[in-house]
């Protein structure tokens, strides 16, 4: 039972269902500690709210370095998963953190208990070695990504960036991989903006049209014309800028009845050859040109999720992928693809370049949840291979 292998089994036997961390990050504070790491809890939220606004636990920890001028590398996850579904469909309970088959299994075994555990083994391992190194190390941990993540990382960072809080590198230890261990490197992700369309029509029978505004028909050629628009055509880091609606919603149910309103809901993914003003801009030019002689109304609500960044081959990612190569023998790629990462924050907010680094996301989100545990020892040594590299 390896250090890296203790820890995962603690940590995934803890059922923190987003946002409740459980006690997984009072774990990882009496680990960090006794390493000489400054802990402090950061809540954010209300702490009498169950909803999209309840309060949620984060651990910032940070271990000076004996230069101030040397770089500070942060390892950022989060320990809160997703729901399990049907516990009996599982092979292992979900939350027993099993071994079996060279694997382990339960929820965030992948997604991403192991991961962090990684981080904590190898800081272990590299302080050891290197006791008076130059660099600052960090750990920033959430138990807010998995839901709305609107108390967890992203106000960390905002109260940090108030402190003026340093920090160079960020190495999000979420689940990359690929195929094999280290076959991808995220070293950006494009930006996400939702849009919420509300269309309001007059209800009336379906036989009396006449007597009635139908939102969904007014829509449609606006919708068609949004599906079938061009954004941009990518470039050398980013896939083209991609538009889809997730959700209609409309109707009664009845057959005979004209809806009153509807409701549409679409997200961009896009690269930086749009931002989601120039976004904006367009969507809301489609509709105008289509509304301009329809009785029926639109109004569109715009969330936006994470800008999109980039971090450019250099020091940080070289650094990563020489690491996986001298560990594993495997040659990254580097990739913008995918949805989002707490790195959206992180990257604008505190002026760091981010990379995204961890095990294989075959299993992320599903039944059976599962890592090999030979990875597990493997992305250990990575991870000390890039400290030794970047802060000795």
């Amino acid at each position: 039972m390896t250090p890296t292998l203790n820890l995962s089994i603690k940590l995934i036997q803890q059922p923190s269902i987003t946002p409740n961390d459980h006690e997984c990050q009072e774990i990882l504070a009496q680990e960090l500690e006794k390493l000489g790491f400054e802990t402090e809890f950061m809540h954010f939220g209300d702490a009498n709210d169950t909803g999209i606004n309840a309060q949620v636990k984060n651990l910032w920890a940070y271990r000076q370095g004996t230069s101030p001028n040397a770089p500070v590398l942060c390892f950022a996850g989060h320990t809160d998963v997703v729901p399990t579904g049907d516990e009996s469909r599982w092979t292992y309970p979900p939350f027993s953190a099993t071994i079996a088959d060279g694997h382990l299994w339960g929820r965030g075994a992948a997604d991403m208990k192991t991961g962090i555990a990684c981080f904590v083994t190898a800081c272990q391992n590299f302080i050891k070695k290197h006791p008076n190194h130059q660099g600052g190390i960090a750990l920033l941990i959430t138990a807010d990504e998995e839901g709305v993540a609107r108390n967890g990382t992203q106000k960390v960072v905002e109260v940090l960036a108030k402190r003026g809080v340093k920090m160079d590198y960020c190495l999000v230890g979420e689940p990359s991989s690929t195929a094999v261990l280290g076959d991808v490197i995220k070293n950006g992700r494009r930006g996400s903006l939702n849009a919420t369309l509300t269309v309001v029509g007059k209800q009336g029978h379906i036989a009396y049209p006449h007597l009635a505004i139908n939102p969904i028909h007014a829509m449609t050629n606006a919708l068609a014309e949004l599906v079938n628009t061009k954004w941009d055509d990518g470039n050398d880091h980013f896939p083209p800028t991609s538009m889809q609606i997730s959700n209609i919603h409309g109707g009664t149910g009845a057959t005979n009845v004209i809806a009153g309103d509807c409701q549409v809901l679409f997200n961009f993914r896009y690269c930086t050859q749009n931002t989601a003003d120039s976004l904006k801009e367009k969507t809301h030019e489609i509709f105008d040109r289509h509304f301009a002689q329809s009785a029926a109304n639109y109004t569109i609500q715009w969330h936006l999720s994470g800008e999109p960044f980039l971090t450019q081959k250099g020091t940080f990612v070289d650094a990563c992928c020489d690491a996986i190569k001298q560990v594993t023998n495997t040659a990254a790629k580097l990739s913008t693809s995918g949805g989002t990462s707490d790195g959206r924050f992180i990257a604008p907010v505190m002026n760091a370049q981010v990379v995204e680094l961890g095990v294989l996301n075959a299993s992320i989100h599903q039944i059976d949840e599962r890592v090999a545990v030979d990875d597990l020892e493997k992305l250990t040594l990575i991870y000390e291979q890039i400290l030794d590299t970047l802060i000795s």
